[in-house]
């Protein structure tokens, strides 16, 4: 189980690293997102570029970011009945829907999107819009790392609650309380 534990340790600062290196890209796309506001309503000046730009820095942030919110526990869920639930409880609907709902999925879009990637790189395709920006092939690479790195998470999340349901009194603090430990 040490292995095990040790493995979750490394993805969750994996996640944690790019996570808050994803977090910078949050200031470049408001500032990006506030200069085409003021050129295009103040100055009526416009570039298709810069509006997409926003656009591809978020999905960015959106999917580069998924496996540290799921880290940090930050995603959305249904807490009706989960989170008044015993600890036990919580480590099997982990365990359950990690394996049969999030890791299929993460594997199905991780091998349809490795050939589009393929052929974006082959073709060096670019924006469809006049005056867009170039390297579409780039945005387009995100999607398998996103698939990496959070289906990397929810391996940790199914080891952190294989220890939490087979060694209940032993289980340390999450790594998330751990670094908000730390800092």
């Amino acid at each position: 189980m040490f292995l095990l534990k040790k493995l979750a340790d490394i993805i969750d600062q994996i996640n944690s690293f790019v996570g808050k290196a994803v977090s910078w890209l949050v200031v470049i796309m408001v500032l990006n997102v506030f200069l085409v506001v003021v050129l295009r309503y103040v100055f009526s000046i416009g570039w298709v570029w810069m509006q997409e730009l926003y656009v591809w820095t978020h999905a960015t942030i959106f999917m580069l970011g998924a496996g540290y919110t799921l880290l940090h526990e930050g995603q959305v869920r249904i807490d009706l009945i989960y989170r008044t639930a015993s600890a036990r409880y919580k480590a099997l609907v982990n365990i359950f829907g990690s394996l049969f709902f999030a890791l299929p999925l993460m594997f199905l879009l991780f091998s349809r999107s490795v050939p589009m990637v393929e052929r974006s790189f082959q073709s060096l395709e670019k924006s469809a819009e006049a005056g867009g920006l170039p390297a579409l092939y780039v945005l387009k690479a995100v999607i398998p790392l996103f698939c990496i790195l959070f289906g990397l998470q929810f391996i940790s999340l199914i080891i952190r609650s294989l220890e939490a349901l087979f060694n209940p009194s032993n289980t340390s603090p999450s790594s998330q309380e751990q670094q908000e430990q730390s800092s």
